[in-house]
């Protein structure tokens, strides 16, 4: 069937939309494929469900593939399987909360795990059910705090879910390592580029993550690679502990004259100024440690202050904070938690050692003490010595004091070491475009998912979540495909083939275009067919080069004499072609 511009439900825009910040956000609205009906809520116009319906067949296509059945739950969910899993008070503000008028409680669905579980359990009942692999494509609503980003982060967006249901771990990893294969081709077929990287699983859960990352500068995520092959979130980084240190031998701890040093930078430069080193190095930051003081929030829990030394050359990465604390509201303490703990003295705050007495330092401040795993025993350092205008240096982990655990929240930097010993990684930017995880058992004990085994023996179902976000991959493309004049749609998801645009006022252009689009029909090319009258040259050609489509054919001036003009709008170029050539150059 022929689109035709003269009546088809299209409004383009000559200026950007004024809240729009990323390129994608203003195409997809100028060019007519959304629009804003709130921050972060996006209406779809003909144009943006046509790409958005050939993305989903291309995922639809590569799931079945792999073995999944379809299927399709509604957004709105009742409570009580979310506080089962714990979720519906760990998603926080982030979760859309809303009462019926009978007074129960229901969410917006941010992911479907809890209703896919009860689904299996309604049904399957024996290992003999198993493996089972099921996907939707839906709607799924989060409160994203400033919804600034068009599609790459909106309030409502679409996704892909899979789960796959086991009745043991070798059966979940077998079905794992399927669903990711099936990415691979998914994203292939995209024509995006990606990296695999192990990530934190967060609130979902699961004893193995890992996410697809495309690399581009403007990617929210930042990850680290290794040319040995290591790739991980900066969140799942793990710092390697190096080997501890011979302690006989090491200077005594070391009081400082009092001075206003309260930044790691002053106290470097009074330490070079009036301690100079016995072996000539001058003093760094790295020599330093750093005292954090964080406070922690279980969810439903009580407020903890919590303080984590780091070396003083790093600094905090809140995210990683985020993952060291797992399931709880991490932040900077602030100037009332330090009134309530009056041991910690800002700008000069250390750990509660051995020796205080002696040293003059203040004892322990009866909080938690965690420290980086770079601080392993034998290590020397300069830090406060809990008390105004003093710090303490030649202070060795293991003699003068020790930690309470481990807290690995500090920044990573490129040349920091592989934790698989493939060498030094670097920094890159990224955007999610999938996500992979082996759930376990989480859901499945939380909501009582259990098979007949074998044997005749209950046991409880291993799960896996695999999530590609449909609407977040159409505004990538739109990101890694335009020019100054619009979008440039791959030909896998481009709304069509072809875009055939009758200029001039020559009735000849008509009576060339028309024949010409019918053929281009008949052969099954997707033709959308600008035949609108009155409608300057200009205005028609600026609205070919913004919708996207990859192929223009303009007739023109040249229709009498049997030429057009195509253009390539990937390639750039725009070259005159014999009428009759058409069809064979679009593949016909």
């Amino acid at each position: 069937m022929i689109t035709r511009l003269s009546n088809y439900f299209l409004k383009t825009l000559r200026e950007d939309p004024a809240d729009a910040e990323v390129m994608s956000h203003k195409l997809l609205v100028r060019a007519g494929y959304i629009r804003r009906q709130a921050p972060g809520v996006f209406g779809w116009m003909p144009l943006g469900l046509k790409v958005k319906g050939k993305l989903e067949q291309i995922i639809r296509e590569e799931m079945l593939a792999a073995g999944a059945h379809e299927v399709h739950f509604p957004g709105l969910l009742p409570r009580e399987p979310y506080e089962a899993t714990g979720r519906w008070e760990e998603y926080g503000d982030a979760l859309f909360r809303l009462k019926d008028r009978h007074g129960a409680d229901y969410l917006l669905a941010p992911t479907h795990e809890e209703a896919f579980t009860l689904m299996v359990k309604d049904i399957v009942t024996s290992y003999k059910d198993l493996p089972l692999a099921l996907f939707q494509i839906q709607d799924k609503y989060r409160d994203e705090a400033r919804p600034r980003a068009g599609l790459l982060r909106g309030r409502e967006f679409t996704m892909k879910d899979a789960y796959t249901f086991d009745a043991t771990d070798a059966g979940l990893d077998a079905a794992y390592q399927k669903q990711r294969d099936a990415y691979e081709r998914i994203f292939t077929r995209l024509g995006l580029e990606y990296v695999i990287v192990s990530a934190d699983a967060g609130a979902m859960g699961g004893s193995r993550s890992e996410e697809f990352l495309l690399p581009t500068p403007i990617g929210e995520d930042t990850f680290v690679r290794s040319a040995g092959g290591y790739a991980a979130n900066v969140e799942a980084y793990v710092t390697p502990a190096p080997e501890a240190l011979p302690i006989e031998d090491q200077p005594a701890p070391a009081e400082l004259d009092p001075a206003v040093t309260p930044t790691i930078e002053t106290l470097v430069d009074h330490l070079n100024s009036e301690m100079p080193r016995e072996d000539g190095r001058t003093w760094t930051a790295a020599d330093t440690l750093k005292n954090i003081v964080l406070a922690v929030t279980p969810v439903g829990g009580e407020r903890e202050i919590v303080v984590v030394a780091i070396p003083g050359d790093r600094d905090v990465d809140m995210k990683r904070a985020e993952v060291a604390f797992p399931g709880c509201e991490v932040e900077p303490a602030t100037a009332a938690d330090l009134e309530k703990n009056p041991l910690l003295v800002r700008g000069y705050i250390g750990p509660g050692i051995a020796g205080a007495a002696v040293l003059g330092l203040e004892g322990s401040t009866g909080l938690r003490y965690l420290l980086d795993p770079r601080i392993v025993p034998g290590t020397s350092w300069v830090t406060g010595a809990n008390k105004e205008l003093t710090h303490v240096a030649n202070l060795v982990a293991g003699r003068d004091f020790a930690g309470d655990g481990t807290a690995d929240i500090a920044n990573v930097r490129d040349g920091d070491p592989a934790p698989d010993g493939s060498g030094p990684i670097e920094t890159a930017r990224g955007m999610e475009i999938g996500h992979v995880f082996q759930l376990g058992r989480k859901y499945a004990e939380a909501l009582g998912l259990k098979v007949l085994d074998e044997n005749g023996k209950l046991v409880t179902v291993t799960m896996g979540s695999y999530g590609i976000g449909v609407t977040r991959i159409m505004a990538i493309l739109a990101e890694l495909h335009h020019d100054d004049r619009g979008l440039i749609w791959p030909a896998a998801v481009a709304p069509f083939n072809v875009h055939v645009v009758a200029t001039g006022k020559d009735p000849v252009v008509y009576e060339v275009a028309e024949p010409l689009v019918a053929q281009l029909d008949a052969a099954g090319i997707e033709v959308l067919f600008d035949d609108r009258p009155k409608v300057s040259p200009g205005v028609k050609f600026g609205d070919a080069e913004l919708l996207g489509v990859p192929r223009v054919v303009v007739v023109g001036r040249d229709a009498a004499e049997g030429f057009v003009e195509v253009w390539d709008r990937a390639a750039g170029t725009k070259d005159r072609v014999a009428i009759a050539d058409v069809p064979a150059l679009l593949g016909v």
